[in-house]
């Protein structure tokens, strides 16, 4: 019985684990699909949303740890407006139009300034 008991305990994590990873998908109105990846730890990768099965919105992505790594815009699937992308020692701020780089910033660390 223990066996059993152990068995269920088991096949029960492993398919709540596995549910932790799949794509959490949620239709709204205007045929947009917002949706979350998860990374195999269950934290989140990425959240963003489709229209009419295009990139749309922002997407904002996350790192295993939760920490956000990137910050990005679409419209109908094209790259637009301002993406940063953060990494250890700087920000990168990418501006797109119209699916294109118009321009690029990057700061360091070291350059911030705090009060």
């Amino acid at each position: 019985m223990k066996k059993y008991i152990v068995l269920v305990a088991v096949f029960v994590s492993v398919i709540t684990f596995a549910n932790e990873t799949k794509p959490k998908l949620e239709a709204t109105k205007d045929n947009i699909v917002k949706a979350t990846y998860y990374h195999e730890n269950g934290q989140v990768q990425q959240q963003g949303a489709f229209k009419n099965g295009k990139l749309h919105g922002e997407w904002v992505s996350y790192d295993e740890n939760g920490n956000k790594i990137a910050i990005a815009e679409y419209n109908n699937g094209a790259k637009v407006g301002k993406w940063f992308l953060w990494n250890d020692s700087s920000l990168n701020e990418v501006d797109y139009t119209a699916n294109k780089i118009v321009a690029v910033k990057n700061w360091k660390k070291e350059a911030v300034v705090t009060n």
